[in-house]
């Protein structure tokens, strides 16, 4: 039986993520569900998509991707369902995909055309949960959806480089739970238009030269615990192949962190000038 994860912004108050497993499991007894995240920020599509993109490489092909964020349908938000990199997601066509389909070419999409047979105001339990359960045992995507050429794109999501190509002008896309600041300019990016060059990095109030691979990686562990760097700022390359900044060991409740001590938030500028 194929895993079903469940990534929304439905929180853990409400009644919601919970009716949706139980829908789950009536229309198929023996489903494995895994919880991705049910905290992400009310209609925040990018946030979704970057942890939507971080999370479901871990699990193996053949699984199948409920995002209920944003998903009311609507003449301009259509609901799909689509094959990419060997795994079926169901979602609103509202960017959402934009971070995996920018590096996969979706095998097969399809706008989901079952909504006439389905009585919802609730499409991730009904409609969304339908979708799931006919993959899972086996069916094909052309019978619950007319096919299409392709999925919605976040220009948000890409970075801008100029002329010269001597700066990289990003944006914070995602704070994660240690208050980390993510930004969609890429490994992969930042050396094509670095080709090797020194370099500043540009947020707000922080300045950055240097990139290591691990936070870890900034701190000097010859030195005495007493003096060890805890505070320290700090950029790296993280597990997502994209430029975070950090501060080291911070707490966001008690000694602040880096969106709070750099004062940045979603979609505030991080340049990248080389040279």
């Amino acid at each position: 039986m194929a895993i079903i994860t469940l990534t929304t912004d439905f929180g853990e108050k409400d009644h919601f993520a919970g009716a949706v497993k139980g829908a789950i499991y009536t229309e198929l007894p023996s489903a494995k569900i895994v919880d991705i995240s049910h905290s992400i920020a009310p209609f925040h599509i990018t946030e979704a998509s970057y942890i939507i993109k971080n999370a479901y490489k871990s699990f193996p092909e053949g699984s199948i991707h409920i995002i209920g964020v944003d998903s009311e349908l609507t003449p301009e938000n259509k609901h799909i369902a689509l094959k990419l990199d060997g795994h079926y997601f169901i979602c609103a066509n509202n960017g959402i995909l934009s971070l995996i389909a920018s590096e996969y070419v979706p095998e097969k999409i399809v706008e989901i055309n079952i909504h006439d047979k389905v009585q919802s105001n609730f499409p991730v339990l009904d409609v969304f949960v339908k979708v799931a359960g006919h993959l899972a045992r086996g069916g094909t995507l052309e019978v619950i959806g007319k096919l299409i050429p392709e999925v919605k794109q976040l220009k948000e999501m890409e970075p801008l480089i100029n002329s010269d190509r001597n700066q990289i002008k990003g944006n914070v896309i995602f704070i994660d739970n240690y208050g980390n600041v993510v930004t969609n300019i890429s490994r992969k990016l930042f050396d094509k238009v670095g080709k090797g060059r020194k370099f500043t990095m540009q947020a707000r109030t922080a300045t950055f030269s240097e990139i290591y691979s691990t936070y870890s990686e900034a701190i000097n562990f010859d030195s005495e615990v007493i003096s060890r760097e805890d505070g320290k700022k700090l950029a790296i390359f993280n597990s997502g192949g994209y430029i975070e900044l950090a501060i080291y060991k911070s707490n966001p409740s008690t000694v602040g962190s880096a969106a709070s001590l750099f004062g940045l938030e979603y979609r505030d500028t991080v340049t990248v000038n080389f040279g």
